[in-house]
């Protein structure tokens, strides 16, 4: 095991928050409708729970701990499925009640996997979700970031946009990690290097499109065009997200503001969002409320005692946000 990059932490605890906030708005919107978005008044304490998005984003980074870095997909598989029996109420897609099941019974996860949805495998959001500590793992080098990114995805995802978009992911994290210290990418450029590290497909056209989007796109149109995740599938998700982290590198308040206003998938496109975002500029700088209301996260690897909040193990600085 090697020594965790502080930037991973960051990533994962963004991740958190994002997934946790934005999952506290389902209820909140079907009960009080958009006005409540424009008011931007946080959902209410003692506790914003975190969904399956962070609950695999754990294991996926426990792996990396355990692997110095690289993914072995035979361990992978039985961890999501173990931490699957655990706690099965984490929200958990239909299709990966299924297949976490069948795998946690002895299945082979590859075959699986492959004859999800008649053979084509899964394209849905969950590997791109869950992937964002892993860019900033792998920071160093994207040509990594992007093959251990696919490697976590072909275990629950067949799909090749849904890998796409798990690369995407990982990639922009990695990129985002990369400026940590530095005036931040603009928007454009941002998602360029994202897309250009990606093979043709639906993801890479929809970062392409949202790299062209003018500046003073509106969240509303940058949603009705990208899609924001309610077709849960990896292009219908992850360009979006990847828009909304990237015009604010230095401000994940407002990052998760901005992305929870798209509504869709709405836990997913903020998880996404948040772990990039936070790669580059830790956590500390949420509201203290934020702090207090947010779900604990565990451990990360045993012995290490519970995890501790992003940005204040590393030492890394964000501006400061509003409440």
């Amino acid at each position: 095991m090697i020594t965790m990059p502080a930037a991973v932490l960051d990533s994962l605890h963004g991740l958190a928050f994002g997934d946790a906030f934005g999952d506290r708005w389902f209820g909140i919107l079907r009960r009080e409708g958009p006005a409540a978005l424009a008011a931007r008044t946080p959902p209410p304490e003692p506790l914003w729970r975190w969904s399956d998005d962070t609950a695999q984003a754990l294991v996926l980074v426990r792996e990396l701990a355990d692997g110095d870095g690289s993914v072995d997909q035979d361990r992978l598989a039985r961890r999501f499925a173990a931490a699957y029996a655990a706690d099965t109420h984490r929200g958990y897609g239909a299709s990966m009640h299924d297949v976490l099941r069948r795998i946690g019974a002895g299945e082979p996860w590859r075959d699986v996997v492959a004859g999800q949805f008649g053979g084509q495998g899964s394209w849905g959001n969950g590997a791109a979700m869950r992937v964002a500590p892993l860019g900033a793992w792998h920071a160093a080098d994207l040509d990594a970031a992007a093959e251990q990114a696919a490697r976590q995805a072909a275990v629950s995802h067949h799909h090749p946009e849904a890998v796409t978009g798990a690369v995407a992911v990982a990639v922009a994290a990695a990129l985002a990690t990369r400026s940590r210290g530095g005036p931040a990418p603009a928007r454009p450029e941002f998602l360029r290097a994202v897309a250009e590290r990606l093979p043709d497909g639906d993801v890479r056209s929809g970062v392409r499109i949202a790299s062209r989007m003018p500046r003073r796109t509106s969240v509303t149109h940058a949603a009705a065009v990208l899609g924001s995740g309610s077709a849960m599938s990896g292009p219908d998700t992850v360009p979006y997200a990847l828009w909304c982290a990237a015009g604010h590198l230095d401000d994940l308040h407002e990052g998760l503001w901005t992305t929870v206003a798209g509504r869709g998938d709405i836990d997913t496109t903020c998880a996404i969002a948040g772990g990039v975002i936070a790669a580059r500029t830790g956590v500390t700088a949420l509201p203290a409320i934020w702090h207090t209301a947010r779900e604990p996260l565990p451990a990360i690897v045993p012995g290490q005692g519970p995890a501790v909040t992003g940005a204040a193990a590393s030492g890394s600085v964000a501006p400061p946000c509003r409440a």
